[in-house]
């Protein structure tokens, strides 16, 4: 196939829309190839609170992290437009000494928290980006068009098929087939959206003995997670896994018992020991940059990963 100048990413979701974004901005002609639209990816599942959360390598997440701390702080000006808020809550199992060392003080307002704030167990208090979804990916999408970028809802399934001499696989879990990479594999998440019935702070428990459980307030809702379960690619919600859920967060909040459900998501993270970010040329005489992996630290890290994988995609 003849080469169509520019750049094909494929994927979607929140990094490959993040990219497309980075590159187009920085003057490329970019075209996202999705099988999917952004509000039926895994994405759009997410909780979406900036921590870093399965991800590796660590050295490099945290740099990607504070990188997209930094944007993320840019946007929360303006929440309405772009879906990002700057929240209060409690992080379980974790101690500040803990978090400075890899945050380098960039969290304002970090500190122990409380008994009556957590319960038992260590934990600490910050004010951190929470993402809603619902908005962030359509701006993310919108931001991309007005640089003169495009979207098309395409099934890809060789890289081969893109008709540009630089492309970027940001497909997630789909990279699996594309790029032949056994090594990724699903991680299953379920949440459970209720009405909110009065909690404004997120709160996320990370007791040893049990399963997580977090509380993330988004504007008309609440969401409540969640599950991490290795290797199961079912899409469909297990009801007793949302009882359970909601019996957890109970636990950490009583209010939410009784609260009305409102929808059931489920999402399968794109896992694996490393994220793969990498260039390669093909046969052909293409640059091929590989960008996924990010397991559920996709949004905690979308900014800084793009910077990276946009000079990857830069000419050589």
């Amino acid at each position: 196939m003849r080469a169509n100048g520019g750049v094909v990413v494929v994927g979607g979701g929140v990094i490959g829309l993040t990219t497309a974004v980075v590159l187009a901005e920085r003057g490329r002609r970019v075209r996202v190839w999705t099988r999917d639209p952004a509000e039926r990816t895994t994405s759009a599942v997410a909780g979406a609170l900036w921590w870093p959360y399965h991800i590796e390598p660590m050295a490099s997440a945290r740099r990607w992290a504070l990188r997209s701390l930094e944007v993320y702080e840019e946007l929360a000006q303006r929440p309405g437009e772009t879906g990002v808020r700057l929240v209060e809550g409690v992080m379980g199992g974790t101690e500040p000494a803990d978090v400075e060392s890899w945050t380098a003080g960039r969290l304002t307002g970090l500190r122990r928290a409380t008994a009556r704030e957590c319960g038992t167990g260590t934990a600490v208090r910050a004010r951190l980006p929470l993402i809603d979804m619902a908005v962030h990916l359509p701006w993310l999408r919108e931001r991309l068009l007005r640089a003169g970028g495009t979207v098309e809802e395409r099934t890809v399934t060789d890289l081969a098929e893109a008709d540009a001499p630089v492309v970027v696989n940001c497909a997630g879990l789909g990279a699996r087939e594309l790029a032949g990479d056994t090594s990724l594999r699903p991680q299953r998440g379920q949440l459970v959206v209720v009405e909110n019935p009065g909690i404004h702070t997120w709160l996320v428990s990370a007791a040893p003995d049990s399963a997580p459980a977090y509380l993330f307030p988004q504007p008309g809702r609440l969401v409540l997670g969640g599950t991490a379960e290795d290797d199961v690619w079912s899409l469909e919600p297990d009801p007793a896994v949302a009882e359970e859920i909601v019996r957890r967060c109970a636990a950490l909040r009583p209010e939410v018992a009784g609260a009305r459900v409102l929808e059931h998501r489920v999402g399968l993270r794109p896992v694996r020991d490393a994220v793969r970010l990498e260039r390669e040329a093909t046969p052909e005489g293409r640059v091929l940059v590989h960008h996924y992996g990010h397991g559920g630290g996709g949004v905690t890290v979308a900014w800084g990963c793009a910077e990276e994988a946009a000079a990857l995609a830069a000419p050589s």
